[in-house]
């Protein structure tokens, strides 16, 4: 079953598409998609769409910052019926919650996870595909996306302590640097924006407990044909887990405020058994990050869940016969 994300991202995409001399309806044509997705907003049409649109019109333009220009043109009211609640929360903190709480709504492939250290915030972002690799544009720009919200919420003349990528830089940095005006880091471990921890509950001076609960309800009452399986909801729960080593069906219970029995209920009502859903999750990490030469076996078995190197070679072994040394070697020939 294909993620799905919002068609404004593609409307979005048809905006920028033409300043760039691409003519957007040639490129959509191009890689298969419906032509509708650039007209409408609200649609939801496959993930896949937006990435293959955005590598091919960075080949087409060599321009390699597609992303990112569309993240720079990217305005609150891009975030379609949610914006109305994002705009009244109190605070950052209540605003990203509502963010994962509806992304139905948005898109069905980012999830943002907030880790608290000191006095910083750590905004995780990730990009969960039924590609290995979700792609360096769709990355940056829903990081960019993000950057959009916060500014939102704490002002125009607000910046970060810095945005992080887990790609490698590109040949121009030059569109890194105007959007995001802090430091930009690459070949990171995580996608996302460090910031100081108190800027999470400063306060929202158009937030509106009122106007909050009133665009609450409205997307509740449009969106009961958009509900997310329990199944789609763990796996999301344990692609964040998984690298900390906290993937057991009670600590993603506790992510999705359920008990284990409960989740476990919920997801034999939907076909679906905790272990398998661990385990495709997992083979899904293994493959992406095995795939990039900048991780060494040792770190790919902690990112996947794995504390010691033998284990994750011998699970390795049994999925796809072969060692992992072995499988990525093939990669090179």
């Amino acid at each position: 079953m294909s993620t799905l994300i919002r068609s404004a991202l593609l409307v979005k995409y048809s905006e920028i598409a033409r300043t760039l001399g691409v003519d957007p309806e040639r490129m959509i044509h191009h890689v298969g998609a419906d032509r509708s997705c650039i007209l409408s907003p609200d649609l939801h049409v496959p993930e896949s769409w937006l990435a293959k649109v955005l590598e091919s019109t960075e080949q087409a333009s060599s321009c390699t910052s597609v992303g990112l220009l569309m993240a720079e043109a990217w305005r609150l009211s891009d975030f379609g019926p949610v914006s109305l609640l994002l705009q009244h929360q109190p605070t950052l903190r209540h605003a990203l919650g509502q963010l994962e709480t509806y992304r139905h709504l948005l898109s069905e492939s980012v999830t943002v996870h907030v880790e608290e250290i000191d006095d910083i915030a750590i905004v995780h972002q990730q990009l969960i595909t039924e590609r290995p690799n979700p792609g360096r544009q769709p990355v940056e720009l829903s990081v960019g996306a993000l950057l959009c919200l916060m500014k939102s919420m704490l002002g125009g003349r607000w910046k970060p302590r810095s945005v992080h990528f887990s790609h490698l830089a590109p040949a121009s940095l030059h569109i890194h640097h105007r959007l995001f005006d802090t430091r930009v880091e690459f070949g990171c471990d995580f996608d996302g924006i460090i910031l100081d921890r108190q800027d999470l509950d400063r306060r929202n001076p158009l937030g509106d407990v009122n106007l909050s609960r009133y665009a609450k309800e409205l997307l509740d009452q449009n969106s009961l044909g958009r509900q997310v399986s329990m199944a789609s909801n763990a796996r999301r729960a344990v692609h964040l887990l998984l690298p900390q080593g906290r993937s057991g069906i009670d600590k993603v219970g506790e992510r999705l405020g359920l008990s284990a029995r409960t989740l476990q209920r919920r997801l034999e009502q939907e076909g679906e058994e905790f272990s398998s859903l661990v385990n495709d999750v997992r083979r899904g990490l293994a493959i992406r990050y095995l795939g990039d030469q900048r991780y060494p076996v040792s770190q790919v078995a902690l990112l996947v869940g794995f504390s010691e190197v033998s284990t994750f070679s011998r699970w390795f072994s049994a999925q796809f016969g072969k060692s992992p040394t072995r499988w990525r070697g093939d990669l090179l020939v």
